[in-house]
């Protein structure tokens, strides 16, 4: 096995940057407003192309412009579409994102084609998810069919790395399918109701998830890095100081660096120091995927980068 697989949704996001978030009924005067392509699935995906990855997209999009142009972008990216399906009745799928003076982000997302990745979907697409070293997964599809992939990606000896976000509550076979887990710490407390306020609180949201039967949870931490808990214990992994600009994409480009890196044969906590790089220099500029780091970016802040995988 080799390569990446991404199950996951394609949207374009609709950024609107404004000095702080509107209170209800509250209407607010825009800085500037900009469409740039996103998704998680996407991000994901892109993400892994410019550092060198080989990478399929497993998804689907609309037969609109917003779904032709997006092809394009994903092919000049290097990212293989063949399995990324063309929905006729659907239309691509959209965030609207508000990012304010200190780059916090507030998002809604229509899913559109998105919807339409439905279990007899994933089933057909099963070989994709056989033939990749590790499939990345998050929950901008229906979670019945994030369930499915997974359980067929585990059951062929495929590595599975979920990125539980939009954050909900999961059925608990999930978790057993699941090799990594990697939420941000408002996640990591809607999926276990602990307080992750601080770091006991966050201690104990991994341990929670770990006793749901996945082997590695990693909470992600911002400026602060990431958390790790294993069989090894509890740690955390320091991330970088660099000038935030926007964290539209940071979670996606960490679980991308995250699986490079592991692909590439790092140790896991080499591999989540190397992931807080590229979601640190992801933040750096405007937009998801044309703020993703390549491979020689990341040399520049972290030191010599593993082979490509």
């Amino acid at each position: 096995m080799n390569g990446f697989c991404v199950l996951g949704s394609l949207n374009m996001d609709l950024v609107t940057r404004v000095e702080r978030f509107p209170r209800p009924g509250e209407t607010l005067q825009g800085q500037s407003f900009q469409i740039f392509p996103g998704g998680k699935g996407a991000n994901q995906a892109v993400a892994l192309a410019r550092l060198g990855a080989k990478v399929e997209l497993v998804g689907a999009r609309g037969l609109d412009s917003l779904g032709s142009s997006y092809d394009s972008v994903l092919r000049q990216a290097g990212v293989d579409v063949a399995e990324v399906a063309l929905v006729e009745d659907l239309p691509t799928g959209t965030a609207t994102i508000l990012v304010n003076a200190q780059g916090e982000n507030v998002i809604l997302i229509v899913a559109g084609a998105n919807g339409s990745v439905t279990p007899a979907f994933v089933e057909s697409h099963r070989a994709s998810l056989a033939r990749c070293s590790t499939l990345l997964l998050q929950l901008e599809v229906p979670l019945e069919s994030v369930l499915l992939a997974a359980r067929l990606a585990k059951q062929a000896g495929t590595r599975v790395i979920l990125d539980p976000a939009p954050a909900r509550e999961l059925p608990e076979e999930l978790y057993r399918w699941v090799d990594i887990i990697t939420p941000n710490e408002t996640e990591a407390a809607i999926l276990t109701g602990v307080d992750t306020g601080e770091e006991a609180g966050i201690r104990r949201a991994a341990e929670s998830l770990r006793n749901r039967g996945v082997g590695i949870v990693i909470v992600k931490a911002g400026a602060r890095g990431a958390y790790r808990a294993d069989e090894r214990g509890f740690t955390r992994v320091p991330g970088f100081s660099v000038p935030v600009v926007d964290t539209v994409a940071a979670g996606d480009s960490f679980n991308a660096g995250l699986a490079y890196a592991l692909g590439a044969g790092q140790a896991l906590d080499e591999a989540i120091r190397f992931a807080n790089a590229v979601a640190g220099l992801a933040t750096t500029k405007e937009g998801a995927q044309s703020a993703m780091p390549t491979l020689d970016e990341v040399r520049v802040l972290v030191g010599p980068s593993p082979k490509s995988p």
